[in-house]
């Protein structure tokens, strides 16, 4: 091995910008729930944007409960997953009306689109769930 390349287990892996922000707004979510003071939270933060490589950044949420479920509840996450539901809603009304449309041209004498149409609410209704869970 030539001296130019480096051993990645005593360097580590570099750290992008997206992980450096992902981790503090883990580290901002902590702040909104109280887990962390604000003095606390911005020699946090201060670190992250500070940290080069991604082990610097794993003891800086370390003692935090189950982190990324500590994002789920911020507005950002509950807006996007309101977002997520309305376009499943939409896309269910528009395969619904197709659906309709294509039995009204069949001729067919019993409404067949019924089955197609349960699943499809089936789904909306457990995702409507999830997004009410978290």
């Amino acid at each position: 091995m030539s001296t130019a390349s480096t051993d990645r287990s005593t360097e580590g892996i570099r750290a992008g910008d997206a992980e450096r922000e992902h981790v503090a707004e883990i580290l901002r979510a902590a702040t909104g729930t109280g887990l962390l003071g604000l003095a606390e939270v911005e020699e946090r933060i201060a670190a992250c944007y500070a940290a080069r490589y991604r082990h610097e950044l794993t003891p800086l949420t370390a003692d935090l409960p189950d982190p990324e479920r500590l994002l789920a509840g911020t507005p950002e996450a509950r807006d996007a997953a309101r977002r997520g539901l309305r376009r499943h809603a939409a896309l269910v009304a528009v395969v619904t009306a197709l659906l309709v449309a294509a039995w009204i041209a069949s001729d067919a004498p019993f409404f067949w689109p019924i089955w197609p149409i349960a699943i499809l609410v089936f789904g909306l209704v457990r995702h409507r769930r999830r997004v009410r869970a978290a």
